[in-house]
């Protein structure tokens, strides 16, 4: 079948499912980048629980495969009372997964700040939270952006196993298409168009916005 009759028919439901995939990375992106800060910061506090739960966590969710977790989520934790609908167990198994690693990278930016930046702000007088948050916390924000863009484009891919567990996104309708037309060329190819589409020429131009952006808030532009 051409591609521009087999768009013609199947278009709409592979729009559709961008639209749930779309849904599915900013969501998990949120979560992603709220839990890579707090774990992120975490690792580096000084009190030994806070340190001890954020170590747990990275390691866990580092070290386990994001299918695996995703199962864990969806399947097993109704068994201990708590039961997520599928497109919200969808988002928070791959934020929290992406979130360890990213938890790294704001560890690994935070402590590359020049020790020169740390003393002037207690030459200051500033308070932790203050230091942290008008210092450092933006000089490492330029640092962690250009893996983090990385990891993003990671997310966006990472999101396609939800239509595992049923979720109609991208992948399950191509999935669904193939299954009743056994047209995997087109189904797969168009799939494999739209996630690079989105990665191309979304994420990245984003991404090198915000550089652009931190990098003048800074002086550096």
């Amino acid at each position: 079948m051409p591609i521009w009759d087999f768009l013609e028919i199947y278009g709409a439901r592979l729009a559709s499912g961008t639209l749930v995939t779309c849904a599915q990375f900013v969501l998990a992106a949120v979560i992603a980048i709220v839990v890579a800060l707090l774990a992120g910061l975490g690792k580096l506090s000084k009190n030994a629980v806070i340190r001890g739960v954020s170590t747990v966590y990275i390691e866990a969710f580092r070290g386990t495969s994001l299918l695996v977790q995703l199962y864990w989520i969806f399947f097993v934790l109704p068994l201990f009372g708590l039961t997520l609908p599928k497109f919200v167990a969808g988002f928070v198994s791959v934020g929290l997964n992406v979130g360890s690693y990213g938890a790294e990278l704001v560890r690994g930016a935070i402590q590359s700040v020049p020790k020169g930046q740390w003393e002037a702000a207690y030459a200051l007088s500033m308070s932790p939270a203050r230091r942290m948050r008008r210092i450092i916390l933006p000089q490492a924000l330029a640092l962690m952006l250009p893996p983090w863009g990385n990891l993003l484009i990671e997310l966006l891919k990472g999101t396609a196993l939800v239509a595992l567990i049923s979720v109609t996104d991208l992948m399950f309708q191509a999935k669904q298409i193939n299954a009743s037309t056994f047209l995997s060329a087109e189904a797969f190819g168009s799939a494999l168009v739209i996630y690079y589409i989105l990665a191309r020429f979304l994420i990245t131009p984003f991404m090198r916005w915000m550089e652009r952006v931190i990098a003048r808030r800074l002086g550096r532009a």
